[in-house]
């Protein structure tokens, strides 16, 4: 999965849900005004998730890519016996 393609899904979400965005905002502003040392906690820890998350699925699709190429080899030799 590609960081644009991240980036385009989260802004069609908020284009197309803009009420939901505002909540949300709203909520996560009046949470850091009420508990700050909290809040900047965990957002540290969910930038730290999605850093792992966007890092494994990098690699899985990596990975991916190689098998469907292998086999792909592997079909060529087939057809050509």
């Amino acid at each position: 999965m590609d960081f644009s393609k991240s980036t385009d899904n989260i802004v069609s979400f908020a284009q197309n849900n803009p009420i939901i965005v505002i909540i949300l905002v709203l909520g996560l502003l009046f949470f850091m005004y009420r508990k700050p040392k909290l809040f900047f906690s965990l957002l540290g820890l969910s930038v730290l998730l999605a850093g792992l998350l966007y890092l494994i699925m990098s690699m899985a699709g990596s990975g991916s890519e190689k098998k469907k190429a292998l086999s792909d080899k592997e079909e060529q030799s087939d057809t050509n016996r």
